[in-house]
């Protein structure tokens, strides 16, 4: 009932396509001069005319670290995007699942977190909230409604991430949400894989959405920059707790994730259609042990997929027949078109070695053989092909 009466509910909310919204959403040129981008609002004081402006409880805007019309375009965008109440903006990915986490937890609380979470995730949550007396605890990203089994009295929090960063499970959102929502558990979910474009994670009952907006929000590899949205009941708790801690955004980061949104459904049609394509191809491929990808039929979550998901996003994995480094290496550092980078959600093509069993801690990773992490950009479908099939020869052959 969760999934299906709150995605009604955002359907009616949102009245337009996401494409509509990415188009306009944040834009007003009458308050600018006209300008059909709102411009780079740099600064720090704010000066008031009146002594009735200054003591205004709610001002517009009153200092550069509580938001200018550069970081309020892009919250508002966001927030059609994802049917959120609030959206507010930070300096990286990071930052942003930082300020969530924040936000549901105090001391003496425990929280549950995706085995399959985004290593840094995994950092913030081990080294800042242990030292914080949370507690923290990791669940196979698969277990969905048997979730009960690990939840106690003092869980305030679970957090998801679906599909999972590396290894793409699919979880089980609207049967964690409706385990959370009547013991007042506040769910969070990581959606920078398939962004509002197509997930809406609050439509599936979700409380808090982040996005490592550096990643597909921005979409040119050129800005570091987050996002945390809330449903109403934690929106005033976000923001509070985003001006407490002093967060905020670079106002030109903050222009450029707008420029990045207003072509973000286009984008992620591209970079959807090309992952699924090249990693259908990759499956016929002699080298190849298996190929991750949610979107395909092979994946074991795939009926997930296609009930909870519009769309692919554009990274996913790839295991390959066991072989010495010798030869990972000489198939990485041939490639022409793909490279070797730590982040994805750009244009350009990426493949990234990885080793999931090393950070591993309630499930255990035991497939044998090197595994890639592949982001498809938005090259040529052939070029690309010629160019993996060019790095699997060099991996047989070596």
């Amino acid at each position: 009932m969760v999934h299906t009466e709150m995605a009604e509910k955002y359907d009616t909310a949102s009245k337009q396509s996401p494409d509509t919204t990415v188009t306009h959403a944040g834009r007003n040129p009458a308050e600018h001069w006209g300008y059909v981008n709102t411009p780079v609002y740099r600064g720090s004081t704010i000066v008031f005319s009146t002594l009735d402006e200054i003591e205004s409880t709610e001002p517009r805007f009153d200092y550069g670290r509580t938001g200018n019309p550069s970081s309020a375009a892009v919250e508002e965008c966001v927030s059609e995007l994802e049917g959120a109440a609030d959206t507010v903006l930070s300096p990286s990915g990071l930052a942003a699942i930082s300020l969530a986490l924040l936000t549901v937890l105090r001391a003496g609380d425990d929280v549950l977190i995706t085995d399959s979470s985004y290593q840094p995730t995994r950092r913030v949550s081990d080294g800042v909230l242990k030292r914080m007396g949370v507690t923290v605890r990791y669940y196979d990203p698969r277990l969905g409604p048997r979730l009960a089994e690990l939840i106690t009295d003092k869980t305030r929090a679970i957090f998801v991430e679906s599909p999972g960063s590396l290894t793409y499970e699919m979880q089980d959102l609207p049967a964690i949400a409706a385990l959370a929502k009547p013991r007042d558990i506040a769910v969070i979910v990581d959606n920078s894989w398939a962004t509002p474009i197509y997930h809406n994670p609050l439509a599936l009952g979700a409380d808090l959405v982040v996005h490592a907006g550096t990643k597909m929000f921005v979409g040119h590899s050129d800005a570091m920059f987050g996002t945390t949205s809330a449903n109403e009941k934690w929106a005033k708790e976000l923001r509070k707790t985003h001006m407490l801690l002093g967060l905020c955004a670079s106002p030109d980061d903050c222009f450029l994730a707008a420029r990045g949104l207003r072509t973000l459904a286009l984008r992620m049609r591209e970079h959807s259609a090309h992952s699924t394509a090249i990693a259908g191809w990759l499956e016929q491929q002699a080298g190849v042990r298996r190929v991750i990808h949610p979107a395909l039929p092979s994946h074991p979550d795939h009926a997930i997929f296609t009930r909870d998901f519009r769309g692919a996003g554009s990274v996913f994995s790839i295991l390959l027949e066991p072989k010495p480094r010798a030869a990972l290496a000489a198939m990485v550092d041939g490639f022409k078109l793909f490279s070797m980078g730590w982040s994805w959600g750009g244009y350009e093509s990426l493949a990234l070695p990885i080793r999931p069993e090393r950070i591993r801690t309630a499930t255990k990773w035991t497939e044998p053989g090197p595994m890639l992490r592949l982001h498809i950009g938005l090259e040529g479908l052939d070029d690309l092909k010629s160019d993996l099939a060019a790095a699997l020869e060099r991996y047989r052959a070596a």
